[in-house]
């Protein structure tokens, strides 16, 4: 079983940045999808990024090259993280990640995914 845990949440001014991380444990190297979802007050759950097998990535369309995903691997522990850059009010929520071994459909449809961490909040003030 694949088990996440998210760090890296905070309060910032808009324009600011911040890096969330995303420690993934129990994880199989072969056939995954490793994603960030976000949902803000009163808003459905939405996808950020994600980033598959292969090194291909997708974003939102909301991202507009404002953020990037990573993966990192290292002493046995993979590492997904999210930078994100320029950051507005409306980027606020709490942002999760999210693992499954195969997907069919759209890659950023929460739907799909089978292992989710508890979240990291991000707060932008105007």
């Amino acid at each position: 079983q694949v088990q996440l845990a998210e760090t890296g949440g905070a309060s910032v001014q808009a324009g600011g940045s911040l890096k969330l991380a995303c420690v993934v444990s129990g994880y199989n190297w072969n056939w995954r999808y490793l994603a960030w979802f976000r949902q803000g007050p009163g808003k459905e759950r939405e996808g950020v990024a994600v980033i598959w097998n292969n090194g291909q990535k997708t974003y939102g369309s909301f991202v507009k090259g404002r953020f990037i995903i990573s993966q990192e691997n290292a002493d046995a522990k993979t590492t997904v993280n999210l930078q994100l850059n320029n950051l507005t009010p409306e980027d606020t929520g709490i942002y999760s990640c999210a693992a499954t071994q195969t997907l069919s459909g759209w890659v950023l449809d929460p739907r799909h995914y089978t292992d989710w961490g508890q979240g990291t909040q991000v707060t932008v003030s105007s």
